[in-house]
């Protein structure tokens, strides 16, 4: 039977879990119940002090300290470490939690822990708004609540049994697929894409087919990167293409794609070959014209569409960009390799484009070579990194780094 585990503050919530739970059950699948509730005296199958242990703390000390925000953090941890060696165990087909922010923070915290692919279902108070702090990078399926999650009324539910149904089904999926006779898998490989890098990773992601690996292309919007980097650290990846670094722009510029500092070093930690280029790096994001800051307005503009306005980075930027870029390759401790496009990074960077600037370009160049010195492999290309070719070189670079490590 499938085992969906229920997270919740249970001190707080302790009707509406019970409620769930018989749901649940009534669709046929097995409850576990986490309670993060750190006053709750609920009778769980993982009580808050087990909880509160798997983080290394004392659930006794969390009351007396009275802090709140302190108590939530060390819930959390203990939460995602309880969920994490239940999953190992093979105990959990699905997770689902109900919650206002606090509940909601607790929960997806524990939810992220998890593999990519695992059933999680957030119904929570917050999924109406911003949904990143909670979703990250991870596939966390959120279901706004409609109404609080205070008691059990006609409209919570509708809501919180349609929640039951949908993990409970999900659940039992997982565990078919856990279940299955193991077929043949393709090696997975990641690659970084923008709408300026792609014709070069479309080549690369049809080489990489034809070389027998099964190509998983993401976005690079912040969260796309972000969720490859996961997936490196998950040990799901055999290989990364990343072509399209220019979520490193933004993060160092203020844009709106950031994926974070720690771009860029998954990979390199867990050992994993990589072929890693220097795409759209010729540009940092921001939504509607109007809403770029001021100080930006003597730069150069694309209006890319009504929401995403590109600016082009400065010389200045892009050596700041090619020694981090440098140092995070040279820190690698898997086989990597760099590609220097030498006529340009993007679509637009090339000759008469709008972000053709050769001087910014020489700027990343020669950062980059130094930063990386004899660590890393440099192979320095006379085309555009769009260039036909460029792509196909790529993937058959990294096809010979991943055949190396075996």
């Amino acid at each position: 039977m499938a085992t969906v585990v229920l997270i919740g503050t249970m001190d707080t919530k302790r009707d509406e879990y019970a409620w769930l739970a018989e749901q649940v059950r009534g669709h046929g699948a097995h409850v576990t119940r986490l309670d993060v509730g750190t006053f709750s005296d609920a009778d769980a199958d993982v009580t808050p002090a087990e909880v509160a242990a798997a983080a290394g703390h004392d659930l006794a000390q969390l009351k007396e300290s009275n802090d709140r925000g302190a108590a939530m953090d060390a819930m959390a941890d203990g939460a995602a470490n309880v969920l994490l060696r239940l999953f190992d165990e093979g105990k959990v087909d699905g997770v689902l939690a109900l919650g206002g922010s606090g509940g909601s923070s607790v929960a997806s915290r524990a939810m992220r822990a998890l593999p990519v692919g695992v059933p999680k279902l957030l119904v929570s108070t917050m999924a109406a708004g911003d949904v990143a702090p909670y979703v990250g990078e991870s596939d966390v399926t959120m279901m706004y609540s409609v109404v609080d999650v205070a008691g059990i009324n006609s409209v919570s539910a509708q809501v919180f049994g349609n929640a039951a149904a949908a993990i409970a089904g999900m659940a039992k999926a997982e565990e078919t697929r856990r279940n299955a006779p193991d077929g043949e898998h393709k090696p997975l490989i990641g690659l970084s894409m923008f709408g300026l890098t792609t014709p070069a990773v479309d080549e690369a992601r049809a080489e990489l087919v034809d070389l027998g690996y099964e190509p998983l292309v993401f976005h690079a919007t912040g969260a796309g990167g972000r969720a490859m980097e996961k997936l490196a650290t998950d040990g799901r990846l055999a290989g990364v293409l990343d072509l399209t670094t220019t979520e490193l722009a933004d993060d160092l510029v203020g844009g709106v794609l950031s994926a974070g500092p720690r771009r860029l070093e998954a990979a390199g930690a867990a050992g994993i070959p990589q072929v890693v280029s220097l795409g759209a790096l010729d540009m940092v994001n921001f939504g509607p014209r109007e809403l770029v800051p001021e100080r930006f307005d003597d730069r150069t503009f694309v209006v890319h569409n009504p929401t995403v306005t590109l600016m082009r980075t400065t010389p200045e930027e892009n050596t700041e960009l090619g020694r981090r870029i440098g140092a995070k390759l040279a820190a690698a401790t898997g086989p990597t390799t760099l590609l220097i496009p030498l006529r340009g990074v993007s679509g637009i960077d090339v000759d008469g484009g709008p972000f053709h600037e050769p001087e910014a370009d020489t700027a990343l160049f020669d950062a980059v070579r130094t930063a990386v010195g004899d660590a890393v492999e440099v192979i320095e290309i006379d085309q555009h990194l769009n260039d036909e070719g460029f792509g196909r070189d790529a993937a058959r670079r990294l096809h010979a780094l991943i055949t190396a490590a075996h």
